[in-house]
């Protein structure tokens, strides 16, 4: 449960505040004063700190300083409640790092708007944070991947910004996209454990080759089922081979079945793979490509999903 550090020396305007918090559902840790409020972060770590400034013992101001030198507290957001609206008053809060500034009298649809902002902007810096310490990692797999099938170069930074234009589109999540990024990147990574002879022929594939190249949606899964932070990506992998139809692979999934991952991620693969040269055909025109989409769409590929590319693309 999320955790709130409220800080009021009104005992009445406490009150009120917690019960309105509560009612959204957080946790909230109360102290009437700077100095309590500093021993209570010790103990709780919240996840936000919302502090009066005026307080005894230890104002606002003097807890947001103790509170940005622990290494805990860096980047907690911390929210100001005050009546106090002069000009210098603000640039001192956003100088020691306040991250936002609610001035009284507040109303509750306030309240938890200011406080669900800084808890938002908080969760999105962070997991983009964590993408950035693990995408040079997953761009070395990628590398990897595309170094034992030398037809598909490019295709995975390719199917990636596809696929993150197409999710934008959509209105995808920003944390989302953060995801379909890993799994754009990774999503062939199950080419991995397929021979090399049969990624690198030139003609077609026989039957029994064909049931080693579609192995590879169910090896990358458990490749990546043992790593926490790529996990979330694991759908892109499994399930970009399956058709709107139920004739596609590994489970033959049907329409809405299929988790929209990886519907997303067939539309932009096959998209790639047509408007690029392969041993076993040459590129078409992007508008020839949209087209064979379009005809193909409520038959491979998911109708809406298809339309919103189509017409994204075309802009």
């Amino acid at each position: 449960m999320t955790k709130v550090l409220l800080v009021e020396d009104d005992a009445l305007l406490l009150d009120v505040m917690r019960n309105i918090l509560e009612m959204e559902g957080y946790q909230v840790i109360v102290a009437a004063d700077g100095l309590a409020a500093y021993q209570a972060f010790l103990h709780v770590q919240p996840d936000i700190v919302v502090s009066d400034i005026m307080m005894p013992n230890l104002d606002g101001y003097g807890l947001l300083e103790k509170v940005r030198q622990l290494p805990q507290g860096a980047t907690v957001p911390f929210l100001f409640l005050s009546a106090r609206t002069e000009r210098a008053d603000v640039s001192r809060a956003r100088e020691l790092g306040a991250d936002d500034y609610l001035f009284k009298p507040f109303d509750a649809t306030e309240l938890i708007r200011a406080v669900r902002a800084r808890l938002d902007r908080r969760r999105i810096l962070e997991l983009f944070d964590t993408r950035a310490a693990h995408l040079q990692t997953v761009i070395m797999l990628a590398n990897a991947i595309e170094a034992r099938d030398p037809y598909t170069a490019g295709h995975i930074e390719r199917v990636r910004r596809l696929a993150v234009g197409l999710a934008f589109a959509l209105n995808w999540s920003m944390e989302e996209i953060a995801v379909l990024e890993f799994g754009a990147i990774l999503h062939d990574i199950g080419k991995l454990v397929v021979p090399s002879k049969v990624l690198r022929k030139t003609g077609p594939l026989d039957e029994e080759e064909w049931k080693l190249m579609r192995r590879h949606p169910e090896e990358g899964a458990r490749m990546l089922e043992g790593v926490d932070h790529l996990r979330p990506a694991m759908p892109y992998v499994l399930y970009h081979h399956e058709w709107w139809n139920g004739s596609g692979y590994p489970f033959g999934l049907k329409g809405e079945a299929i988790p929209p991952q990886g519907r997303l991620l067939a539309i932009v693969d096959a998209f790639d793979a047509m408007t690029t040269n392969r041993p076993y055909h040459a590129s078409m025109t992007a508008a020839e490509a949209l087209h064979e989409l379009e005809r193909m769409s409520g038959i491979y590929f998911d109708p809406e999903m298809t339309r919103v590319f189509v017409q994204s693309y075309r802009g």
